[in-house]
């Protein structure tokens, strides 16, 4: 109901600011011509929050029907700073701050959905987002198929995934798993600034709602930056991972932060002469199980990584995909890793415990190449 009776006044909104300018709501104008484009050829260093707000900024510019709602995501320029300098450039109209009622603006966003808007929601931690879960599935994921292909519910919902620091059980539950289980949503999970800008851009141009998981300890971190990546056409394909280091003894996948963790336990492993392939998920509803089991068929070997919990999760999926598609290729049992069977803990030590380490992966491919002794014997 709430969305029903918000659409019409966001779009009345709209309209009025963007026909006072000549313009009409339902036409796509030229993107500015962005800064970033003065970049040489050269890579450069950019961090995943200035990932993620260029990718923003660039979108609002050239879309009107771009909008962004959440708390504290105009004055305060995001929790996070992701939405900085936005509110300044665009105004209230299209930047919203919200009261602190996920259920109530996640509606909002839907209906605005509806009526050919394209809402950008912002949860503070996707932990929140189960005060809306009744808007993202009932009626963002499921409006297209129920209507026969008639309604597009071009909305995306970002913030905040995961496990981050010292923080506790319910703010630190990683959701990727419970979303990429419901059909009519695209999950997506970035890893570096290359990863957080194209997929951000993919996710808001695309007409069916996206559910964009980030990471918190990954939003200070630097990454190289190609003039490619800079350019403001530049955009990501939805379903497809990426390659992050060639091997060929045992293949490793990850999404978002574990995909760094990955990295880490690869240099360590080469260092024992144990060649690892790391592949970077980036979408995770898709799946890219072409690029997964290609590699398998390659390596003969498979560790998943992932630091939500073990049942029913993003691994166990990807262990099902390889043996019914790649089965007779492998030549020892799938290894995953995951975070522990338990709600988050608060305690430094204990949460330490509780998320996968580089260390973990080092010993589960290890186990997978037979280099270590099996857990079962060991036991």
């Amino acid at each position: 109901m709430i969305s029903m009776l918000c659409q019409q006044k966001m779009w009345g909104i709209l309209r009025q600011k963007v026909v006072a300018g000549g313009g009409s709501p339902l036409v796509r104008i030229q993107p500015a011509v962005s800064a970033l484009r003065s970049y040489s050829s050269a890579a450069k260093e950019m961090t995943v929050r200035d990932a993620l707000n260029s990718a923003l900024d660039e979108e609002m510019s050239a879309d009107p029907k771009v909008f962004l709602m959440g708390e504290e995501v105009g004055e305060y320029q995001g929790a996070y700073k992701i939405t900085k300098g936005l509110l300044d450039k665009y105004g209230p109209e299209r930047v919203l701050d919200t009261p602190i009622t996920e259920a109530g603006f996640t509606g909002i966003g839907v209906g605005a959905a509806y009526y050919g808007l394209k809402p950008v929601v912002e949860f503070m931690t996707f932990n929140f987002s189960m005060q809306a879960i009744d808007h993202i599935i009932n009626s963002a994921a499921k409006s297209n198929y129920m209507s026969a292909g008639q309604i597009n519910v071009p909305i995306v919902f970002r913030g905040p995934n995961g496990a981050a620091a010292g923080v506790g059980a319910q703010h630190s539950h990683c959701y990727a798993a419970w979303y990429s289980s419901c059909p009519g949503l695209k999950v997506l999970a970035p890893y570096s600034s290359e990863d957080a800008r194209g997929l951000l851009k993919a996710a808001i141009r695309d007409p069916d709602p996206v559910v964009f998981l980030e990471n918190e300890l990954l939003y200070g971190e630097s990454f190289p930056v190609s003039a490619e990546v800079l350019d403001s056409s530049f955009c990501l394909p939805i379903g497809k991972a990426k390659i992050e280091r060639e091997g060929k003894d045992v293949t490793i996948t990850a999404f978002s932060k574990m995909v760094g963790f990955s990295l880490k336990a690869a240099d360590i492993l080469a260092k024992e002469g144990i060649s690892a392939e790391v592949i970077n998920l980036r979408s995770v509803r898709p799946l890219d199980r072409a690029t997964i089991n290609a590699s398998v068929r390659k390596t003969n070997r498979l560790v998943t990584v992932e630091e939500g919990f073990p049942q029913h999760g993003i691994g166990a999926e990807i262990c099902t995909s390889v043996v019914e598609e790649s089965f007779g290729y492998l030549d020892a049992p799938v290894e995953r890793i995951a975070g522990a069977d338990v709600p988050m803990p608060y305690a430094a030590n204990l949460e330490r415990l509780a998320v996968p380490q580089v260390e973990d992966i080092v010993r589960a491919a290890k186990r997978a190449c037979y280099r270590s002794m099996p857990m079962a014997a060991a036991a």
